[in-house]
Parts: structure tokens; sequence; C-alpha cells
């Protein structure tokens, strides 16, 4: 499913325009963005929570060369499936 996709079952089930419907998603995504960047936790009951997990630097090799090469640290969204998620993707329910 694409963004696109996603604005318009949005936009069918809660009776919006595209326009809206697409409002809506990116106010969403956009909220997300900010609290992830703020290092915030999302919990979506019954979905899952997204949290940032930060990667310490390390010296890597170019795989070509051989040589050395610094790889800075970093942080990286990362996401927990809910039980109630994973059980229904998996037909346990």
């Amino acid at each position: 499913m694409t963004k696109s996709d996603l604005i318009d079952l949005v936009a069918q089930r809660a009776t919006l325009t595209k326009d809206k419907a697409g409002a809506v998603v990116n106010a969403i995504f956009a909220q997300m963005v900010e609290a992830m960047n703020k290092n915030e936790r999302i919990e979506i009951r019954n979905f899952g929570n997204f949290t940032m997990r930060r990667y310490p630097g390390y010296t890597g090799r170019n795989p070509k060369t051989g040589a050395a090469v610094p790889v800075a640290a970093k942080r990286t969204p990362f996401f927990k499936v809910g039980l109630e998620l994973k059980n229904r993707v998996d037909n346990k329910r």
C-alpha cells in the first residue's frame, strides 16, 4: 500500500474529499516525525510502538579497497508490532 492508496481509503471511509484526506494523513505523519525528532515514543494501542534507536559510530571497511572508513553514529526509527496486530495478521483471531 502506498501513501496515495491510504489517502484514497481514508477519503472513502470517512467520506472526505481526497484533498482533506491527504491533509489528515500528512498531518498524522508530520506529527509522528516531529515526535521521533524529539526522541518521544509513539504508542498506537493494538497496533504497535515506534521508538528511536541509537547506534554508535564504528570503523568500517571499504569492500573494494579494504581501507578503514569511519561510520558516524546514527539514530534510526524502530517499530515493534503490538500483540493484537500480530495475531490478526497471523489469522489467530
